[in-house]
């Protein structure tokens, strides 16, 4: 069985104008490498809309429900699961789950502005990735756990020995040990929770961060990067648009009912991404721990993943102003690799590359770069990567090998674990 354990994916996609991602200041996002400034897409986005499209759902499951508004998810999570448990039960873990939690939701692709204070007194959570079949199992090991007479006497005397303004009442001392009790008891059986989070797969790719309460801590097995151009893109074009107003022309009138800005560019754009497989096994529940020996059918199930995550990497773009512009551009050129390590090849463009002379544009000289770039590292660092490429445009090579015709040709290559 193959033991290399990270797979790299490294695409290449040009993007006709657009705006696919903006900051705060309704700008195209920018990053500066290699002293030039790039047009940039955020891996946030990336990860969002990946999530969000038609094809994950369909290959990869529902992904998770991420809100801070527990209210809301409540009564939705309560009716999926009320002919199994008593409704309060599911509330009260529902609560359990997030309680306490740390002031950031530090799950890779979640937004939040922690547990600041709002009106009334309340506090917000954390935006948290929720798991219908994780809140189900929580639920089924927290039911039957009950304090003991010794615990609930102990619990009382520690309520009797308090001191201060800050007082507890009795009651809530015994519910916090009870809840102590049940957080211990999922801590024991964390392993039918991973099993349970896997269900969810974007929490076992994204991963996230629980300091308290009923969450448990997943480290995300993949890596994103931030998408950016292969050459320089500045200044960026701007586009002014209006909107005409038909009654008042119709009145005789003259001048738009609205007019803007909106800054917009096209580029070629590398994206990279690193997929941990054992991590992957781990998260989704098929081996017990990180160092445990993966199996043929666990290593193969996250294969699995790993070329549908291949194909929404090469064909998923950002939804943002794409009514205006119509960018929905497909991979060009791709390169996959089983490797020992994580291997960015971001390096390859620190110089901008300078368009083609002969021919004009930047896609060409960006593949042969990569691929020579790809190529150069392997040989410096004697790497050893079983790598195979996708190209759209004929008489393209990665190494000594010609790139596959087809991206379906290159999800099967993962799947075969890089046998040919």
């Amino acid at each position: 069985m193959n033991t290399r354990n990270f797979v790299n994916l490294h695409v290449l996609i040009s993007h006709s104008p657009s705006c696919l991602n903006r900051d705060d200041m309704n700008m195209q996002k920018t990053a500066v490498f290699g002293g030039r400034t790039r047009v940039r897409i955020s891996s946030q986005s990336l990860k969002y809309w990946i999530r969000k499209s038609d094809y994950y759902k369909a290959q990869l499951g529902k992904p998770s429900v991420r809100t801070r508004n527990l209210e809301g998810l409540i009564p939705q999570f309560v009716s999926e699961l009320k002919d199994e448990f008593d409704p309060d039960l599911i509330a009260q873990v529902m609560e359990m789950f997030v309680r306490n939690t740390a002031a950031e939701d530090e799950s890779d692709d979640a937004e939040s502005d922690g547990e600041t204070g709002a009106e009334g007194g309340t506090k917000k959570l954390a935006v948290a990735p929720w798991a219908l079949e994780e809140i189900r199992v929580l639920c089924a090991i927290v039911r039957d756990v009950v304090l003991t007479a010794d615990e609930t006497a102990k619990a009382k005397e520690k309520a009797g020995k308090q001191k201060g303004k800050n007082k507890k009442a009795e009651a809530e001392v015994i519910e916090e040990a009870l809840w102590k009790k049940r957080a211990k008891a999922v801590q024991e059986k964390v392993f039918l929770v991973r099993t349970a989070i896997g269900s969810a797969l974007d929490i076992a790719l994204a991963g996230r961060m629980a300091t308290s309460g009923l969450m448990t801590s997943v480290d995300g097995a993949l890596a994103v990067a931030h998408a950016i151009t292969t050459h320089t893109v500045e200044p960026q074009d701007v586009d002014w648009f209006t909107a005409v107003d038909d009654l008042t022309q119709d009145a005789g009138e003259t001048g738009a009912g609205h007019l803007n800005t909106q800054q917009f560019s096209a580029g070629v754009f590398y994206r990279y991404a690193s997929l941990n497989l054992r991590q992957l096994q781990l998260n989704l529940g098929l081996i017990p721990t990180i160092d445990a020996p993966e199996t043929p059918e666990s290593r193969a199930r996250a294969l699995d993943v790993a070329r549908h995550t291949l194909h929404l990497f090469a064909t998923v773009v950002p939804n943002a102003k794409q009514q205006p512009y119509a960018a929905h551009n497909l991979a060009d050129f791709v390169i996959v690799s089983l490797a020992d390590q994580p291997v960015s090849l971001a390096n390859a463009f620190e110089r901008p590359i300078k368009d083609d002379k002969k021919l004009g544009g930047f896609l060409q000289p960006s593949i042969e770069r990569l691929a020579d770039y790809w190529t150069r590292v392997n040989r410096a660092y004697s790497l050893n990567e079983q790598a195979r490429a996708f190209a759209l445009e004929g008489g393209i090579q990665l190494g000594e090998r010609p790139a596959l015709e087809s991206l379906a040709d290159l999800e099967q290559w993962i799947a075969r674990d890089g046998q040919d």
